[in-house]
């Protein structure tokens, strides 16, 4: 796995969302649960997890799709694409959906969750699997070390394009 060269910079499917990422990203999962496969129209959603302070949306953004008091996903509302999610126990970090990155040469998924619903012919590259979450803020913060130890920054005068 390799670090993404920074900033990373993206849009929703109109353009009327830009995306700015200052930082690296802490994790990167595959979730398999029937709400992403249904938000993501696919077998599962592919997800970047960013410290918040390091992601910049500009245009609007909505409230959308199914959401609770924990967790509040947020649209484009002139063409609906899924930008990313906010989890209230979490507000240092944000979920973004990798799909909407310019460049994603550098995107593996480290971690898949929810395998517990799972489509039987879905195979992801992954280094941990989960058949729901991490359970605890400890699982999470070694995945998240773990992650890091992974990635690569890119080798000097190389480009990754």
């Amino acid at each position: 796995m390799t670090q993404p060269n920074l900033p990373l910079t993206g849009a929703c499917l109109c353009g009327a969302v830009q995306l700015h990422v200052t930082a690296a990203p802490l994790l990167t999962l595959a979730c398999h649960c029937r709400d992403c496969q249904k938000l993501a129209a696919s077998a599962y959603s592919l997800t970047v997890m960013f410290p918040a302070e390091a992601v910049t949306a500009t245009g609007e953004l909505v409230l959308g799709g199914k959401q609770s008091e924990e967790r509040k996903h947020y649209y484009c509302p002139t063409c609906l694409s899924f930008v990313l999610s906010r989890l209230k126990a979490a507000p240092e970090r944000v979920n973004l959906r990798a799909s909407l990155l310019d460049d994603l040469t550098w995107f593996t998924p480290f971690v898949e969750i929810m395998t517990e619903e799972k489509q039987p012919w879905a195979q992801v590259p992954v280094s941990h699997s989960y058949a729901r979450f991490p359970t605890t803020a400890e699982e999470l913060a070694d995945l998240m070390d773990d992650y890091a130890k992974t990635i690569a920054p890119p080798s000097p005068g190389t480009d990754p394009a």
